[in-house]
């Protein structure tokens, strides 16, 4: 696991390093810009050398100059005669946009180490000098030495030459409120819309956030998802320090950010670094301990579970089926299918090493939790709404309740009633919704998520996620590209398919089945709740990785293996 940390949370740490005396704001501003310019020259190598006196040819080629339309705050577009890439006689070019907070500090150290590397270099500001936090201002003191600042407006940058770099410092974390007017539709140019966004989104480089984007949600402040023209640029590159935030992973972070690096400032290294920020453990699920999943080569079968899976009617059996390959393929020891009597034909000829057993109703599943060998099961895939209703409270309310995996049709069957739901629950429990479903069990909750966020820190999926979980009273996990896992006590992790891990192939009819067949076989194994659910999401991934395009969920199983060797389990 690596921590993911709010703004405040980063803005604790960094004032327990500077009131303990390990370090001054200036010194950290200065580690920033730095680790900005670091970036930058790691990302675009041929950008690094000294540039005086290059040719046009000699300098990248980095694509069409913008188009001569652009969006205004209300909308309408305003026709300008058509610009051309321009060099200073060869001289790379940075365009730097400074706020009215220490983010703006920071844009002021990367103008002045560009300078000294002889490039030409551009300041705009947002908001008055005499406003700037004490440490920003003495950094614009010193690039005032070397340059002039103007004044930070959408007419002031559309008509500036065009640049190599345009670096975003207005906001950063922390951001209370969006953009508006003029400079919305600052943003709204540097985003593209009414233009040509790759133009910006090539050379755009934001430190911490995008401006505009909430580092605590990745939301865009002042519009929702689907909207069009929101008021935050979309950056080719993003230079975080310390950890990434949480908005980085959420929501429309990742797409605004582009590319993301998380440099040091040295705060790792301090005493006071270790400053309890907070209860809730904000965590990037990651497979920290792969020796976890190995087996023991003195053990047998039963040491490694029993896993019972709850198929539906016939012609509805394939998910539970896709469920109970992800459990066996994990390391369930053995795994069983649950199964009508109707669909016992269907279902013997379709598996050869998952066992099955006739369920029809709960007397029968009441019956089969009496083997104390039973430790893990899954309703839900395939499962039907009405056999949901009957066999749920079953499952969770029996003397001999395993741990518990609920999808699919067994949340949709109390949809209705999903307080009865809640109250049957416990913490051997994990619900597994994608966002219609949580909008079923948890409509107030998801209502909060649909509002247009108009303040920061806007409310975000991990704060739905722990809301969830606590009424819930178990582990949810939220589906979704950004997955978020959350128990009762608060402690919560991402699972981000997002940046390298991207893998739209998991947008496939039953992969969510395989990802509950996949904590289930975890819990069987003796994985507790919350670690079974973050596992199971991350090699969910890892497999979709493995495979890649032309997945279907069939294939995700089969690449455990292949993702084990790789683990070298």
């Amino acid at each position: 696991m690596s921590e993911l940390l709010t703004a405040a949370q980063m803005r604790a740490i960094e004032m327990a390093a500077i009131e303990s005396g390990e370090v001054t704001g200036l010194e950290l501003m200065e580690r920033a810009g730095r680790g900005v310019v670091e970036a930058i020259f790691e990302e675009w190598p041929e950008l690094a050398g000294e540039h005086h006196g290059l040719t046009p040819e000699e300098v990248v080629d980095w694509g069409p100059a913008p188009s001569s339309s652009v969006a205004r705050t209300d909308g309408a577009t305003e026709a300008d005669p058509p610009k051309y890439f321009e060099q200073d006689n060869g001289v790379l070019r940075a365009v730097v946009l400074c706020g009215p907070g220490n983010n703006g500090g920071d844009g002021f150290v990367v103008a002045r180490l560009l300078k000294e590397r002889g490039w030409s270099v551009e300041v705009f500001l947002y908001g008055g000098a005499e406003k700037l936090p004490p440490d920003a201002r003495v950094n614009y003191e010193r690039w005032f030495e070397m340059g002039e600042v103007a004044e930070l407006t959408y007419r002031g940058v559309k008509d500036a030459p065009d640049a190599t770099l345009y670096i975003d410092a207005v906001f950063g974390t922390g951001l209370t409120r969006p953009a508006e007017g003029d400079l919305g539709s600052l943003f709204r140019y540097l985003a593209g819309y009414g233009g040509d966004g790759e133009f910006f989104r090539r050379r755009l480089v934001a430190i911490d956030v995008p401006s505009g984007l909430c580092s605590d949600s990745g939301e865009i402040l002042g519009a929702r998802f689907e909207e069009w023209a929101p008021s935050c640029p979309a950056c080719a590159l993003t230079v975080s320090f310390h950890t990434e935030k949480l908005g980085h992973r959420l929501a429309r972070g990742s797409e605004q950010a582009g590319k993301t690096i998380v440099r040091s400032i040295g705060l790792e290294e301090l005493p006071s670094s270790r400053v309890a920020t907070n209860k809730l453990f904000n965590e990037l699920a990651r497979l920290s301990q792969p020796q976890e999943l190995e087996k023991d080569a003195a053990s047998h079968k039963f040491a490694h579970g029993h896993a019972l899976i709850l198929s539906g009617g016939a012609g509805k059996s394939g998910a539970a089926r896709l469920a109970a390959r992800g459990a066996l393929r994990i390391g369930a020891g053995l795994v069983t299918l649950g199964v009508p009597h109707e669909a016992q034909a269907e279902v013997a000829a379709q598996i050869s090493a998952l066992m099955m057993r006739e369920i029809g109703d709960a007397g029968a599943l009441a019956k089969t939790l009496e083997d104390p060998r039973l430790n893990a099961l899954c309703l839900g895939p395939g499962l039907g709404l009405e056999r949901a209703r009957a066999l749920v409270p079953v499952a969770v309310r029996s003397e001999h309740t395993p741990y518990v995996v609920l999808d699919a049709d067994a949340l949709s069957a109390f949809a209705d009633a999903p307080d009865d739901l809640f109250a049957m629950l416990h913490e051997k429990c994990v619900l597994t919704p994608h966002e219609g479903e949580f909008k079923r069990l948890f409509p107030d909750i998801h209502a909060k998520l649909e509002e247009v966020p108009t303040t920061g820190p806007a409310y975000s999926k991990v704060d739905a996620t722990r809301e969830a979980a606590k009424r819930a009273g178990c582990v949810v996990l939220f589906k979704g590209p950004d997955t978020v896992i959350a128990d009762p006590s608060g402690r919560c992790s991402i699972n981000s398919a997002h940046y390298e891990r991207a893998a739209p192939w998991l947008a496939t009819a039953g992969s969510g089945d395989v990802l509950a067949g996949f904590i289930t076989g975890l819990l069987a194994r003796g994985f507790a709740p919350m670690q079974a659910a973050e596992t199971a999401a991350w090699l969910h991934v890892e497999c979709a990785l493995e495979f890649g395009p032309g997945l279907i969920a069939e294939d995700l199983p089969e690449q455990l293996p292949s993702v084990f060797r790789k683990l070298e389990l």
